[in-house]
Order: C-alpha cells, then structure tokens, then sequence
C-alpha cells in the first residue's frame, strides 16, 4: 500500500513540475495538491512501518518546486491586451461580407 501511495505521489509531482513550466501553470495546483495528499499518506505509513522515507521526501520536493514556480508566475505574470481596434474591424468587415452574401442568395423555390 505504500509504495502504491508513493508511486502515485511521485506520478503527481512530476505532472505538476510539467505544468508549472507550461503556459498552463494554473492548472499544476491540482496534481500538486495531489502529490501532497499522496505523500502525508506514504510519509505516515512509511514512519509506521519504520521504513525509508527518502522517496516520500523526493515527493515533497518536487511537490514544493512545483507550487514555488506555479506561485510565482501567478503572481508576477501579466496579462496583456492587444490592440482591439483590428479586431473590431476585422469583426466589422465580417459582418458586413455576411450580410452581403445572404442578400445576394435567391431564397425563391
């Protein structure tokens, strides 16, 4: 049961030092929460069993890393707004080519 706890947590951290690195950092809080749960499990089975505890350690760092880098680009990254003004014309001469097209259509049967 611990090495099942502790190969869960290991698969966890990893995953979430994956998606701290990636655009996607928002998303590493969830396995890391995972590793953590993982790892206060096989950390409690290992010190009842009195086994090592170096793999539950490796855990915890990763897990740590992990939710250090994820922290750190939430807080400092900054969402950036390009010009809308393209967009919007963009958006305009779509609509206008649409209602070009529809009144060009013969609806008649």
């Amino acid at each position: 049961m611990r090495k099942l706890f502790i190969i869960l947590g290991i698969i966890a951290a990893i995953i979430a030092v994956i998606l701290s690195s990636l655009p996607l950092f928002n998303m590493a809080f969830i396995p890391a929460i995972a590793a953590l749960i993982f790892g206060f499990v096989a950390f409690y089975l290992s010190k009842k069993e009195n086994e090592s505890k170096k793999a539950v350690q490796l855990i915890f760092l990763l897990t740590i890393v992990s939710l250090c880098l994820s922290t750190y680009k939430a807080v400092f990254s900054e969402t950036e707004v390009g010009n809308t003004e393209e967009l919007e014309v963009r958006v305009q001469e779509a609509e206008d080519n649409a209602i070009e097209e529809l009144e060009g259509l013969d609806l008649s049967e």
